[in-house]
């Protein structure tokens, strides 16, 4: 799929996307996100705490474990991405929405590692499934909805980031609530949410979407590994993937260091998603009339290596309690704002990069090389950690990641 267009900057008027209503289907995939990440950061922050505390799980297992929880999410992208385009959307979704429950549940009654290793991979295979077959269909209709003249698609995308990060943050609130229960109890929980977006999709999900037919595989991977511009902004998405995970290991890390617990780990969640679902829409905005899709991208991972940063800078100090957790809020701040600018646009350039009729594999194909990336630098992140070098160095080399990623960008 290509478009004329390589830059956030439209000739659709500011005031355009409100007087154009999306459609009935953006509306349902929106509220698909919102439902979906409900369910899954009910669970995923407390993941972290639970195996390193109730498992006595060493740091670098840890760090494996959510690494391989990502890359079977992120790295077979590519596999929902490909089922998506081949069966259409409504069949992947729903097979999805059924493996996540039963993972979810799992992980409730894991007691051993192997256990919560295979309860950790359907999780992320689950999402393989659904996610890139609802971003997929995302970035196609917000296209069709450009080319209507609705508006910059960006926008679209951005209400897309600002429904998921809404479900983040009501999602820690709600785990926060019920892990007074157990671990067990936040994760039938979040199973039960999706027990409820599976039927209403059965429901609600069209059989058929008007200009969405199914193509078969034709050439392989052959073309997308040769597609240099698109590969290039994925190392650069996977750095910017590694270094948001680090929400759910470095930071954890650094809470119970200053604050002797976890307890302000909810919050700080809440923090990142608040400012998202407030800012999100003014920031894409005001950057969609300044910059292009390079220098918004590049922009936001300066601010997340800024963010590791700040972190590193105040480590020596070694301050605890309020003061302590000070630099951890700046990085979650820095951080998001930062993700507000590379999410929706690295979503908004795959169009402009995809071979026709191939969306979803390329939609995938984004995950799925950013989610190897993630696999192989949460484990050496956890390794870090756990190093006894000085308490600076992991949080330096986090931010030199993301700084060095914006060399890969494409240029056009």
């Amino acid at each position: 799929m290509t478009s004329p267009s390589t830059g956030l900057r439209r000739k659709t008027p500011l005031g355009a996307s409100g007087r154009t209503r999306l459609s009935p289907l953006l509306r349902l995939l929106i509220l698909t996100q919102l439902a979906f990440n409900i369910g899954f950061f009910a669970v995923l922050p407390f993941l972290s705490e639970h195996l390193g505390q109730a498992m006595g799980m060493a740091g670098w297992l840890v760090g494996l474990v959510l690494g391989l929880r990502t890359f079977s999410q992120q790295g077979l992208f590519v596999v929902g991405g490909a089922l998506a385009d081949r069966y259409g959307i409504r069949p992947v979704v729903l097979a999805g929405c059924v493996l996540r429950i039963a993972g979810f549940a799992w992980l409730g009654y894991a007691e051993e590692t192997w256990s919560v290793i295979g309860a950790v991979l359907l999780i992320g295979f689950a999402a393989a499934l659904f996610s890139p077959a609802v971003e997929s269909e995302v970035a196609r209709q917000a296209v069709a909805w450009e080319s209507a003249g609705g508006g910059s698609r960006t926008r679209v995308l951005a209400l897309f980031t600002v429904a998921g990060q809404a479900g983040a943050f009501v999602g820690p609130l709600l785990g926060a609530l019920l892990l007074s229960v157990d671990f067990r109890t936040v994760c039938l929980a979040g199973a039960g949410i999706f027990v409820l977006v599976l039927a209403g999709h059965a429901w609600l999900l069209p059989q058929r979407i008007p200009g969405r037919e199914p193509v078969r595989v034709r050439g392989g991977m052959g073309p997308l590994l040769r597609n240099r511009g698109f590969l290039a902004l994925c190392c650069a998405y996977g750095a910017y993937l590694l270094a948001y995970n680090q929400l759910y290991l470095a930071l954890p890390d650094e809470v119970q260091r200053a604050a002797g617990s976890q307890a302000p780990l909810a919050w700080l969640f809440a923090l990142s998603s608040l400012l998202v679902v407030t800012a999100q829409l003014p920031v894409t905005r005001w950057v969609g009339d300044r910059l292009t899709l390079r220098r918004s991208m590049a922009t936001g991972l300066l601010l997340i290596a800024a963010g590791f940063t700040v972190v590193a800078l105040a480590r020596p100090a070694n301050w605890t309690d309020t003061a302590g957790l000070i630099p951890a809020a700046g990085f979650v701040v820095l951080l998001t704002f930062g993700q507000m600018l590379v999410a929706p646009v690295a979503r908004a350039w795959v169009p402009d990069l995809a071979e026709e009729g191939r969306l979803g594999l390329y939609t995938g194909a984004l995950s799925s090389v950013s989610g190897l990336i993630v696999l192989v630098g949460s484990a050496v992140t956890g390794m870090l950690l756990d190093s006894g070098l000085p308490a600076a160095v992991p949080w330096l080399v986090l931010a030199a990641l993301p700084a060095a990623a914006v060399g890969l960008l494409p240029r056009r």
